[in-house]
């Protein structure tokens, strides 16, 4: 018998074990998240098609075989959605742009998408984005910006705009985003969400559309830390259609998620990481530090130009990327992006060639830091979400354009592919904040496991906006 839950609000796990015990049909989850969207979407823009047939002949499906007995997995009826740079079959993958959504249907869903399914998970549409990828604040000319449910005058942050909005807005409990230089954490901060940024190469990006392929990575956004684990827990594995993606087999994280902090060795990033942002953001790292009795400052060495690197390796890829749209059709771009990837193709080659050396050194640096520490902890933003349509704030007394240096204490981390848990801070009713938990490569269950902590303390939370 079902019972009388609000299954439109509940997380992950609470959805997969309802449906998984018998207690409620995937298809009632599923009418009732696409309830929840068809309501409160205008409000917020978060979704850019909505699958409803496609939902509901798939939680047909898993109660078909639910009741014939067979397992339905460990994401039984949960509805998500991707950002809509991950494709969809039947959809064009616009990647937040105006000249993609001309392209053909994709043929197939993305590869996170059938691993996804493949754990009962049900999707139920596409989310809204900066336009390809290149955006901090979580505005699109084309589509209309997302708006951020605890503000709606507020920025979402982006580039994974819809991914932060649906979470936070309590439309599904799990989405899936992507980040290059901080297009996951700056969303997961500006939104009060959990998000995750795996390791470079951790999990497969096939089927999705390329914005830096040195530096993209793919990871789930949710309300728990516990729905992250299970998220992640069901996409990773070897994907030969990726070419990063070959050679780390998957690692659990979930068995070990409530194992604590043990002997961990916590610090916090000083120097380049404490400064540069408003007092807030730094008092939220703070927070989170004195919840974990973590003590130990550390130096990220040589963090700026990290940074700088970063941008310049972005803006070449970039370029390179849509080198022949921008030829063709220069005026279908949002003119901020355009004006970005043209500076980036006039790059000259030797400044790319120095910052991928400097690349080189510079992981070998941090790896030197992990020897000594197993978590780093650091601010997401150097603010909370600005207003919609600022475009300029004051940052240590000095005014800067807001777009390009949102990600000011992300890129130096995504720079070279670290595992990250992005936490939500709530400091004094307004506003949420974010806190980076660093960890060394391939440690994802080190990064959850503090998170988890921080969560179960009530350090960290996730609320659903309080939305009509």
């Amino acid at each position: 018998m079902e019972q009388s839950t609000d299954w439109s609000r509940a997380e992950a796990g609470s959805i997969a074990a309802g449906v998984g015990q018998g207690r409620v049909r995937a298809r009632t989850v599923i009418e009732a998240a696409l309830a929840r969207i068809a309501r409160i979407d205008p409000a917020i823009n978060a979704f850019t098609d909505v699958t409803a047939d496609r939902a509901l002949a798939a939680a047909d499906a898993l109660d078909a075989r639910t009741a014939a007995g067979t397992p339905p997995g460990p994401l039984a009826g949960v509805p998500f959605a991707v950002k809509n740079l991950i494709d969809c079959a039947g959809l064009p993958t616009r990647a937040g742009s105006k000249i993609n959504r001309e392209r053909a249907p994709a043929g197939r869903d993305g590869a996170l998408v059938r691993r996804l399914e493949a754990a009962g998970a049900i999707l139920v549409g596409a989310l809204n984005m900066g336009e390809y990828a290149y955006d901090f604040t979580g505005e699109n000319v084309h589509d209309g910006d997302s708006r951020n449910p605890h503000g709606a005058g507020h920025m979402t942050g982006g580039s994974s705009s819809g991914s932060g909005g649906a979470i936070a807005a309590g439309l599904v409990p799990l989405t899936l985003g992507s980040d290059t230089n901080g297009s996951i954490r700056v969303p997961s901060a500006f939104c009060g969400c959990f998000g995750l940024k795996p390791t470079y190469g951790r999990l497969t990006r096939a089927g999705s559309f390329p914005f830096v392929n040195s530096l993209d990575h793919l990871g789930p956004m949710a309300r728990s830390v516990a729905d992250l684990a299970l998220a992640y827990d069901a996409m990773q594995g070897l994907d030969p259609d990726d070419a990063v993606a070959t050679a780390r087999p998957a690692e659990p994280v979930l068995p070990g998620l409530d194992s604590g902090l043990g002997d961990l060795r916590i610090a916090v990033a000083g120097g380049y990481f404490a400064r540069g942002g408003d007092p807030e953001a730094f008092a939220a790292v703070q927070v989170v530090a004195r919840a974990l009795s973590a003590t130990r400052v550390v130096e990220i060495p040589e963090a700026a130009r990290a940074r700088a690197a970063a941008y310049l390796i972005t803006a070449a890829e970039g370029a390179a990327l849509h080198l022949d749209r921008l030829r063709t059709r220069p005026e279908d771009f949002d003119p901020a992006v355009r004006d970005r990837l043209i500076a980036g193709a006039m790059l000259p080659a030797p400044f790319v060639e120095r910052a991928q050396r400097f690349r080189r050194w510079y992981r070998g640096a941090v790896a030197d830091l992990f020897a000594d520490v197993d978590v780093i902890l650091a601010p997401s933003t150097p603010c909370r979400a600005p207003p919609r349509g600022q475009t300029h704030f004051t940052l240590d007394g000095v005014s800067l354009p807001v777009r390009a240096n949102i990600g000011v204490f992300t890129q130096p981390i995504s720079f070279i592919g670290l595992p990250v848990a992005a936490v939500p801070v709530w400091l004094d009713g307004g506003l949420p904040l974010g806190v980076q938990v660093i960890a060394a490569p391939w440690r994802e269950d080190v990064a959850l496991r503090v998170a988890r902590v921080l969560e179960r303390l009530g350090t960290v939370r996730a609320p659903i906006a309080e939305l009509v």
